[in-house]
């Protein structure tokens, strides 16, 4: 070979820490891809997001007259996919992903909501006049399962129930 690693062709058990590796994806990362259930159809979204220093809630922003903000309302089971991927083509073994398995909430105004949307405006500033909008949901995903994908097919799991 040339220098580069072999693709494998299956899976194998993994041991990354992944807590660890998922406060450097919050720290590295801005967006993540929110997967909702549409009447038993899968629907995805990009979306902001930041995590909570405990790494057990995922927080993101949405406006509530979307389908997304509908679709948790509806049955608040979510998943979000976080990634490393940004540039990462020409070598397909240093990409990695977790995908968080949880229950979504819509965060009512009041001191929770406004301690989740300090943790959130910290990482995205910009979107201050966003989040404090009446017609903004902040919804927080308490995650129950986190699945580490790394170097193509290695996979670490990390149930937090």
């Amino acid at each position: 070979m040339t220098g580069k690693e072999r693709i494998p062709s299956r899976t194998t058990k993994g041991t990354t820490p992944i807590p660890v590796r998922l406060s450097a994806l919050n720290e590295d990362q801005y967006f993540g891809v929110l997967a909702t259930n549409d009447k038993g159809q899968p629907y995805t979204s990009l979306v902001s997001f930041a995590i909570t220093p405990d790494l057990k809630t995922i927080i993101i922003a949405t406006p509530q007259d979307t389908q997304k903000f509908k679709n948790i309302i509806s049955t608040g089971k979510v998943a979000i996919l976080i990634d490393s991927r940004t540039g990462a083509r020409k070598n397909l073994m240093t990409i990695e992903a977790i995908t968080v398995i949880g229950r979504a909430r819509h965060v009512p105004k009041g001191k929770r909501r406004d301690s989740l949307a300090a943790i959130f405006l910290e990482k995205h500033p910009d979107l201050e006049e966003f989040v404090q909008s009446d017609n903004t949901a902040l919804i927080a995903v308490k995650a129950t399962r986190c699945i580490h994908v790394g170097r193509f097919q290695t996979i670490s799991v990390w149930n937090l129930q």
